[in-house]
């Protein structure tokens, strides 16, 4: 039994919102960027990044930023179940904090994964591209839910 009173599950592991928008998910995405300590360049990062978003859609990055992790957020996982020896992969629902951890981490390995321009350069482009529901995190998100799709027979291993 806990002596201190627990926060609400919302709360309890979250980051502070961040200075700039107000916003957790963006202080999310800061933390998540994070390399090898220097938070302050991941924030000047992402806001650059930010305003790169603004200038080429001429609109608000926040609302380019939350329509993106909403369209490349995944609504079923595959999860590997182990049953009589056999491992079957079990489609399962995603919670939406955790639908937008994977999103977030998408969208991160998609632009790190690209070479050639700045990283605030290849962040703007696929938040831009995630906001009109393409790029490379989109089809990590279709192929995911294709797999899903695809084991929905074993469905009933779900636990």
């Amino acid at each position: 039994m806990p002596r201190k009173e627990l926060k609400p599950r919302e709360r309890r592991g979250m980051p502070d919102p961040d200075y700039k928008y107000g916003s957790i998910l963006v202080s999310r995405f800061i933390g998540r960027i994070n390399f090898q300590g220097k938070k302050s360049t991941a924030e000047k990062v992402i806001y650059k990044a930010f305003d790169m978003v603004q200038k080429k859609t001429n609109e608000d990055a926040l609302a380019v930023f939350n329509r993106a992790l909403e369209n490349a957020r995944p609504l079923l996982e595959v999860r590997p179940r182990r049953v009589g020896g056999a491992t079957y992969q079990v489609p399962m629902e995603v919670r939406p904090e955790r639908g937008a951890t994977i999103a977030i981490k998408w969208i991160l390995q998609v632009a790190r994964a690209k070479t050639g321009k700045p990283m605030r350069e290849r962040l703007a482009e696929e938040i831009i591209a995630a906001s009109k529901k393409e790029g490379a995190a989109m089809k990590k998100r279709e192929d995911t839910h294709k797999m899903a799709e695809a084991n929905q027979a074993f469905a009933h291993y779900r636990w």
